[in-house]
């Protein structure tokens, strides 16, 4: 095993269990993944993120198909069409968080641009969420329409599901969905109030200086 990899198989443990234990992930929800050159390193299927074993996360090839570990999460073909999209991506955090969720259940939000940039660190952090229609868990349909939509942002939104994200390491995936969250949490609070979202002149300005994977 290489230090890469071993570094990223801690990292996956460490990651997944302050997500669970900071009421990020709940049950056996959620799943994380590093790409490893044209290997992809992935949470087990039915493992809560707080009770990962590095030894046991799958390994997975450049085709999908599992070389060592446990049999991946059931939205493994959902982290691969994200990688495949989106050759910048070195990590995918997906969680089903609260708020999050509670968005995704939304029926009048846009559908290139779900949430208004209130803050710059969501800007900085997730850059754009994008909704993808709603399909069941697991569905080679559900990849399908990721691989679609990921062509506009890493940052995605699965319809009555949750969020998925995407960045150039576990931590900075990891980040991203935090924030993402946060920001949800804040849009769902103001929604009935009078707010002053970034003018679109701050928000190309941030875009432009940090830009997303």
């Amino acid at each position: 095993m290489s230090s890469e990899e071993r570094k990223a198989r801690e990292s996956i443990v460490a990651i997944g269990r302050s997500l669970y234990q900071r009421g990020l992930s709940y049950g056996s929800a959620g799943n994380l993944s590093v790409r490893l050159g044209d290997r992809f390193l992935m949470t087990p299927t039915n493992v809560a993120l707080g009770a990962l074993e590095p030894k046991r996360l799958s390994l997975l090839d450049s085709s999908g198909k599992l070389i060592t570990g446990d049999p991946p999460t059931k939205e493994a073909l959902l982290h691969l069409a994200i990688y495949e999209t989106r050759p910048n991506v070195k990590a995918v955090v997906h969680l089903h968080s609260t708020y999050a969720v509670a968005l995704s259940c939304l029926s009048e939000v846009s559908p290139d641009d779900v949430l208004p940039a209130l803050t710059p660190y969501y800007v900085m952090r997730v850059g754009r969420l994008v909704l993808v229609p709603y399909y069941p868990p697991g569905e080679p349909a559900l990849a399908h329409a990721v691989r679609e939509r990921a062509q506009i942002s890493s940052a995605l939104l699965l319809a009555n599901h949750g969020p998925v994200v995407g960045g150039t390491s576990l931590e900075a995936a990891a980040h991203a969905a935090e924030e993402l969250e946060e920001s949800a949490k804040l849009f769902l609070l103001l929604r009935r109030e009078k707010v002053r979202p970034l003018s679109q002149e701050e928000v190309e300005n941030l875009r432009a200086r940090y830009p997303q994977p």
